[in-house]
């Protein structure tokens, strides 16, 4: 009898027991989807489940129930292989129907491929050294449709001397311009967003429900891991037959390098199941923000203290500025939660000006944010990475792939625009396009993804920061300039002791609020809809150029943010004439740097 784990550690024997007992039935593979998918259900059982994420591939069984933690970063084309064959039995002198799913390679008695695998099995005394959010440097992966699978009558095959048997792939056609094979390390380019990533990455085969798969989407995949050795034999054989007979493959030389890595170094995952994560934040359980109601009602009391003493870190942080310190927390907490036509809502841009050039502040104001939120990135605007980095993902179809660029991002990702680092020079063709690119992602919270003869929108939810010294150059939501109180006679020392002030279990509990206070559902009463556009009216009584509707917009959402931040799902009439209040002193404190500065746009 099979023991209680032998679903993690040998899968494929699930698969080929419940194949055998009922192939011919026409859902025996939704029942096997079923399986895998009721086993995980039970208490802490994917908690079993060994992670691509963060344990060394090394260390992880062969063929084995893994899972991975990722954002889909491109979609290759549809591939087939063999769902059932049938092999000879040179023992029985009979043939045999087997199942070739969730299989790179197939089985067709050769005693090599017996016995030259190892399984390896994880050792118990390895401990993951995680760094704080070891899944969270925007892990990547490529997803890989399987569309299409043989039948039995049209996949037979015998045992012969090599054993193996390649799937056969759908491929594109694109002319080839390097005629250089290599599968070697230093030439492998794993195509990551965003400059000096390291995480892993790993082809995902998907057999059912393909298209409700999209770009960029996070998700906790399921699935059996494959890093069989012949398949890097297999790429290597195909890349020299096309390089002799260009006939023999469609693929072109690069296409076979990007789509068939090693899989020692970018396993393949057949996946038997994937759900959508709701968050990345690894303090929460995947499914605490699901039921709002329930999970988050208990703990909204604590939210308001947990409030408190952030917004005093902020207030710290900021060199005693309060109120830019309320607005960060907004900010932090802010999210598009709707789409009205083009316009997204929720979103909360915020642009803090006065930023001191004088010492790294921005470095260290972007660690405490780094600490704080599962995903992020500084994108220093120095006049270099405008003109030189790609920002825009960019269709390139000799290799057949999209080529990532820095705003392929997940969602609720904190992006953190240092412009303080822009000087003074001409920004090229590309500089232009590249700010293009961030204006529309703030404005419109999408990014057009480069396919050459076409753009093709991607809408996008990613919290944008601007620190700079005067207004940024880019739009913005909202600006408030930095009013210091205290003045350290060394900048970096205090940030330093401030940040060291902060202990480990303090710093989860803020990390546990941000994602907390951003799931929270939100409500506005008829009552209270009513008393805000009576008010609007009457603040434009005296002035009507004192409140316009892009004024009124935003004080809405100020409100909404502010409310979600005490731990209120509902907006109150005391909540909506705090966010007047804030929204008075931020404008009065902007006006007063204007008249200072005299020139300040």
């Amino acid at each position: 009898m099979p023991t209680v784990h032998d679903w993690i550690n040998n899968p494929l024997g699930v698969v080929d027991g419940m194949f055998a007992q009922s192939h011919s039935s026409p859902d025996w593979e939704k029942k096997v989807v079923e399986y895998f998918k009721e086993k995980l259900k039970l208490n802490d059982a994917h908690a079993w489940v060994p992670s691509l994420n963060d344990v060394p591939l090394h260390y992880l069984k062969p063929n084995s129930l893994v899972k991975f933690r990722c954002m889909v970063q491109d979609m290759f084309d549809p591939e087939f292989f063999m769902g059932v064959y049938e092999m000879n039995d040179p023992t029985s002198n009979s043939k045999q129907v087997k199942c070739g799913k969730y299989k790179d390679v197939t089985e067709c008695g050769n005693s090599y491929a017996g016995t030259s695998q190892a399984r390896v099995v994880p050792s118990t005394s390895y401990v993951p050294n995680r760094h704080k959010r070891s899944y969270e440097e925007d892990d990547e992966m490529d997803t890989q449709s399987q569309q299409m699978k043989d039948v039995s009558q049209g996949a037979h095959s015998s045992a012969d001397s090599h054993g193996n048997m390649e799937p056969k792939r759908q491929e594109t056609k694109a002319p080839s311009q390097d005629s250089s094979p290599s599968h070697c390390t230093s030439s492998l380019d794993l195509n990551f967003p965003l400059p000096g990533e390291k995480g892993p990455a790993c082809l995902v085969k998907v057999y059912e429900n393909w298209d409700s798969f999209k770009l960029n989407d996070m998700l906790e995949v399921f699935g059996i891991l494959s890093v069989d050795p012949a398949l890097s034999v297999i790429a290597d054989e195909r890349e020299a037959s096309s390089l002799l007979d260009p006939t023999e493959g469609m693929e072109t030389v690069e296409e076979q390098r990007v789509h068939s890595p090693p899989a020692s170094l970018v396993p393949r995952l057949h996946m038997l199941h994937a759900q959508p994560l709701v968050h990345n934040n690894p303090l929460l359980p995947s499914s605490a923000l699901e039921n709002n109601g329930d999970h988050l009602g208990s703990v909204l009391g604590e939210l308001a203290s947990v409030r408190a003493e952030l917004l005093t870190f902020f207030t710290h942080v900021l060199m005693g500025d309060s109120l830019a310190a309320e607005y960060l927390i907004l900010h932090l907490i802010s999210n598009v939660y709707s789409r009205r036509d083009v316009l997204p809502l929720g979103k909360f841009t915020l642009n803090l000006s006065g930023c001191p050039l004088s010492s790294p502040y921005t470095e260290h104001l972007y660690n405490v944010i780094q600490q704080l939120v599962p995903s992020s990135f500084r994108l220093c605007m120095s006049l270099h990475n405008m003109n030189n980095h790609r920002m825009v993902p960019r269709k390139d179809y000799t290799a057949n792939r999209l080529m990532s660029g820095i705003l392929q991002l997940a969602n609720n990702t904190s992006l953190f625009l240092d412009e303080t680092q822009l000087e003074q020079g001409q920004l090229d063709t590309t500089g232009v396009q590249n700010i293009t690119a961030l204006g529309n992602l703030i404005s419109w919270q999408k990014v057009d993804y480069d396919f050459n003869y076409h753009q093709m929108e991607f809408p996008c939810n990613i919290n944008v920061l601007i620190a700079s010294e005067g207004r940024s150059l880019l739009p913005s939501d909202c600006q408030i300039h930095l009013r210091p109180t205290l003045n350290p006679p060394n900048l970096e020392e205090y940030l330093s002791a401030v940040q060291v002030a902060q202990v480990p279990s303090l710093i989860n509990k803020y990390r546990i609020y941000l994602s907390m206070a951003r799931a929270l559902n939100y409500t506005i009463s008829d009552e209270i809809t009513k008393a805000v556009e009576e008010d609007f009216v009457e603040m434009r009584k005296d002035d009507p150029q004192s409140m316009s509707a892009e004024d009124l917009h935003r004080l809405l959402v100020v409100a909404r943010l502010l409310s979600l931040s005490h731990g209120q799902n509902t907006l109150s009439r005391d909540g909506w004439m705090k966010a007047k209040q804030l929204e008075v002193l931020r404008i009065s404190q902007t006006q007063q740097q204007k008249c200072l500065n005299g020139n300040e746009p």
